[in-house]
């Protein structure tokens, strides 16, 4: 079904990933006819569902392995977190953070349902990341920051990767940092469109 994000340089691991979990039971009843056109969809509270492509080229950067130990920052539908739980396997797990309650626990019952048991959901403020957990090997954000969240960075593990928009309501980055012996390099991927961190 997302054979063709291989245009945007997403791999057969992450579109078989994408392929497993279906995204038409992580939208509202009334977008399920649009579930699996590649575009944004409402998910309430003022938040959105990635379009698909944004979610395969997101995962292809993380580099997700198994065994991964991954932080999400902005749980939303909880879609994201269920095709990543495939990526990182049975050995790996997914902490997601969401700091709307309602959003949270929709996303827990949804990923109960499909029984994804590599997956932890916890309601709370994505900015401070999660130090009870850390270090991660990834950390995925799925909001925009206006600069490199210093709290974030602090919990990857030295090689580890995050993943994240920087910039502004008009012009936001996808960025990829990478922490050498507490060094970060930052590359520039690609401008983007996402919601604001709170």
């Amino acid at each position: 079904m997302y054979e063709h994000l291989e245009y945007y340089g997403v791999s057969k691991k992450v579109i078989e990933a994408m392929n497993i979990v279906d995204r038409k039971l992580f939208v509202p009843e009334e977008y399920v006819d649009s579930a699996y056109i590649d575009t944004p969809l409402p998910i309430g509270y003022g938040q959105t569902i990635s379009a698909p492509h944004m979610i395969g080229m997101m995962c292809e950067y993380l580099q997700l392995k198994v065994g991964d130990k991954v932080l999400e920052i902005g749980t939303g539908s909880g879609y994201n977190a269920a095709v990543m739980s495939v990526l990182v396997g049975e050995s790996g797990w997914i902490y997601t953070i969401e700091r709307i309650p309602q959003l949270a626990q929709s996303a827990l019952e949804r990923l109960k349902k499909l029984e994804i048991k590599n997956v932890t959901v916890i309601t709370g403020d994505g900015k401070e990341g999660l130090i009870e957990y850390a270090p991660f090997d990834k950390i995925t954000v799925t909001c925009y920051a206006k600069r490199i969240p210093e709290k974030l960075t602090q919990q990857l593990k030295n090689l580890g990767i995050m993943i994240i928009p920087i910039g502004d309501e008009f012009v936001q980055i996808l960025t990829k940092i990478t922490k050498i012996n507490d060094e970060l390099k930052i590359e520039k991927l690609s401008y983007v469109k996402f919601v604001p961190m709170q």
